[in-house]
């Protein structure tokens, strides 16, 4: 009999010294499982003494049950200390400082179209042309007509876009920012040095065309204006926007409100002209196109195509920015990936 109280006094000192250097509330519980738990080693002691009389069993039982609710109180006092620990060193954490300095919040930039464009602009202003704008939602009559491209005409097939039905004619979101052209020379007369800039719509989706993109138009029409006027212009404009000494070549193409026309190459930066699938393998990334403006635009503003001569040039700035930054897909600019635009 001495022996069972004894071994249970001897588990509850054990008990105690274990609830007593618990650090955390992990370590209490564990105490509390091998000691006086469901299975701990109180309860599994009693399980031996089973065969003591009924009396001896009674005081065993009540020493056993002493034991565990000391060890119980022992394990609430504590847990609560351990938990207002926690808690003091939490507001310790949580305390606002109001010494200490604000917390700036992240700043914005500029989108790098956004810059692309301003910089394009720059430029020209400084080869001395004007800026004008114009309404995105345009006339058929601006967008197609009034450039030499009428109804039947094929050229339209590749800018074929979206339309609007109105009772006033047909509306179209514009697919270039060539209709300016006309608008200026409508309101005003020659010498012209015009730039517009401004954003476009066309039904193109893929790594280098997006449905909407930006882009600067430009024209200039006065006496005696050549095509090498427009060469000079632009190998200026490309060594300006890109750095002296980029290659540069013209193509002949077709634009129905330009003749000759003429399709401008710059080596492709992504690759240096060994091949990639942004220039298609062929070294080379059209940047713009341009040409001579053809006599018959002039008769839609009443100018006189023995008087006056003129060029024309137009470029998507996106194309520009994916130059200027050795970017591969277009549509990296429209995703708003804050993780693509922070490098800007």
């Amino acid at each position: 009999m001495q022996d069972t109280t004894e071994r249970i006094a001897l588990l509850t000192e054990e008990g105690l010294r274990a609830i007593s250097s618990a650090k955390t509330e992990s370590d209490l519980l564990d105490a509390k499982g091998r000691y006086f738990g469901k299975k701990g080693a109180i309860s599994e002691f009693l399980k031996g003494v089973a065969s003591l009389a009924v009396e001896e069993r009674k005081r065993v039982g009540a020493s056993a049950n002493e034991a565990r609710a000391n060890l119980e109180a022992a394990f609430a006092r504590k847990l609560e200390e351990i938990r207002e620990g926690e808690r003091k060193a939490r507001e310790g954490l949580e305390r606002i400082d109001v010494t200490l300095p604000g917390r700036a919040p992240p700043l914005g930039h500029r989108h790098p179209v956004s810059r692309t464009m301003a910089e394009i602009i720059a430029i020209f202003q400084r080869l001395g042309f004007s800026i004008h704008g114009g309404p995105e939602i345009e006339k058929d009559y601006y967008n197609f007509e009034a450039l030499n491209i009428p109804k039947d005409h094929p050229a339209r097939d590749m800018q074929d876009t979206f339309y609007i039905d109105w009772p006033g004619g047909d509306l179209v979101l514009r697919t270039h920012t060539s209709p300016i052209q006309i608008r200026a020379m409508e309101a005003m007369r020659p010498p012209l040095r015009v730039i517009a800039p401004g954003a476009v719509y066309r039904c193109d989706s893929d790594v280098t065309h997006s449905p909407m993109f930006h882009q600067v138009e430009g024209f200039a029409v006065d006496r005696s204006i050549t095509m090498g006027d427009l060469k000079g212009l632009l190998n200026e404009f490309c060594g300006m926007m890109f750095g002296e000494g980029k290659p540069l070549r013209f193509r002949p193409s077709f634009f129905p409100f330009t003749e000759p026309s003429a399709e401008v190459d710059i080596r492709c930066v992504i690759c240096d002209g060994s091949g990639c699938r942004v220039c298609q393998d062929s070294g080379w990334l059209e940047i713009l196109g341009c040409g001579m403006i053809d006599p018959a635009v002039y008769g839609f503003v009443g100018y006189d195509p023995e008087e006056f001569t003129g060029f024309a040039f137009g470029m998507g700035v996106e194309r520009i920015a994916m130059l200027r930054h050795g970017i591969s897909d277009i549509r990296l600019f429209f995703e708003n990936d804050p993780r693509f635009l922070s490098q800007f």
